[in-house]
């Protein structure tokens, strides 16, 4: 499968969204556990198989996705959180791909902190600017092909964030060892595992069924994997909304 081609809009100072929801909690990664609201950004250039955000990727959805200002998106997150400062985790598709610069100079004038999630394909000059910039390249088992030089890059334009991680999510051994290579190219960040969700919610369902169990058997898998191989630096996180809301939205 190939990429899909990022969803522009006319103004290039909108920002396509897919979703803005919470307060909840980020359910991953290095800021696990702490209180946040989502701005699920629309497009992705990446088409992975086991994608479990496709509402947000797949361009048959882009109806779904309403342009926004900056300020319009953070005048929704100040409704949400009574005016109180939170946490932003930008996330998506990919959120690279869109204009968000502005939204975090914005934001963080205000008290807000902003996170995002993205693989590592695209590199913005605005990634430096974030309080937790976490990149997540593919595995094998995504189909898609991994850049190590676009990694690199987005890794250097974001050595002005708070906090800079590498999060690999892991299906099988190929997986496995994938991480373990980027990683050693990268010794000084920090890398998160987490096990890969084999029943991802179709794009079309909001109430998807989910194996927790099997999840649950591939975490076990995963630990017993960095113990053997006794890689002590790794941390090995579950994704703690699967664990609470399934494949539920909007949570």
């Amino acid at each position: 499968m190939g990429r899909i081609p990022p969803i522009m809009s006319e103004n290039k100072n909108l920002i396509r969204v897919s979703e803005l929801f919470g307060p909840t909690i980020q359910g991953e990664g290095a800021v696990i556990g702490q209180p946040t609201v989502f701005v699920r950004t629309g497009g992705c250039d990446f088409r992975c198989v086991w994608c479990d955000s496709l509402h947000a990727v797949d361009g048959e959805f882009r109806n779904q996705w309403t342009p926004m200002s900056s300020s319009q998106i953070l005048d929704q997150v100040k409704t949400l959180t009574e005016n109180q400062p939170i946490m932003i985790t930008l996330s998506g598709g990919n959120p690279a791909i869109q204009p968000l610069g502005e939204l975090i100079e914005l934001g963080k004038s205000q008290g807000f902190q902003f996170a995002m999630e993205t693989q590592g394909s695209i590199a913005k000059d605005w990634f430096g600017s974030l309080d937790v910039l976490v990149l997540s390249p593919k595995p094998p088992s995504s189909e898609m092909t991994f850049d190590p030089e676009a990694l690199n890059t987005s890794i250097r334009v974001g050595r002005g964030a708070g906090q800079t991680v590498l999060k690999f999510v892991v299906f099988d051994d190929k997986d496995f060892v994938f991480a373990q290579k980027v990683a050693a190219i990268h010794p000084d960040l920090p890398v998160y595992l987490q096990p890969g969700n084999h029943t991802p919610p179709p794009a079309s369902e909001q109430h998807a069924a989910i194996d927790l169990e099997g999840i649950n058997q591939r975490m076990l898998w995963l630990i017993d994997k960095v113990n053997q191989t006794k890689w002590f630096s790794a941390w090995v996180l579950p994704q703690l909304h699967v664990m609470l809301w399934g494949n539920q939205r909007g949570v």
